[in-house]
């Protein structure tokens, strides 16, 4: 199949039901991958301002700004790469992500681990 040049490869219908075999619920599935797609988000962007940062100055200079071409090169390299999204919901589909659920009782109360 081919995609059409006009949509987005992030653009991918999937199946609902294959979110809730592991656990049984699609929203706490949704939830567990919106937790990993904020974890690969901040390492992400921890690792950007990490490289960007060995190029910071204090001067601001409109033509040091533009004359920058690694800097430019890196964040466009960081612009290509797929989503956090998209790659947690790849790593839950197969099954990479860790999770566990915590143990209530009859009344709703956590349990403590022993």
């Amino acid at each position: 199949m081919k995609v059409p040049n006009n949509v987005s490869p992030s653009i991918v219908t999937r199946n609902m039901s294959e979110f809730a075999q592991d656990t049984g619920n699609v929203y706490e599935s949704i939830a567990i991958i919106s937790k990993r797609a904020n974890q690969l988000s901040v390492k992400l962007k921890e690792e950007l301002n990490g490289k960007l940062a060995e190029f910071a100055t204090t001067v601001d200079n409109l033509e040091e700004v533009f004359e920058n071409r690694e800097q430019i090169e890196i964040s466009k390299h960081y612009e290509r790469l797929p989503k956090p999204t998209n790659l947690a919901i790849e790593e839950f589909l197969e099954g990479k992500v860790y999770f566990r659920t915590p143990e209530v009782d009859n009344d709703g109360n956590l349990l403590e681990n022993e």
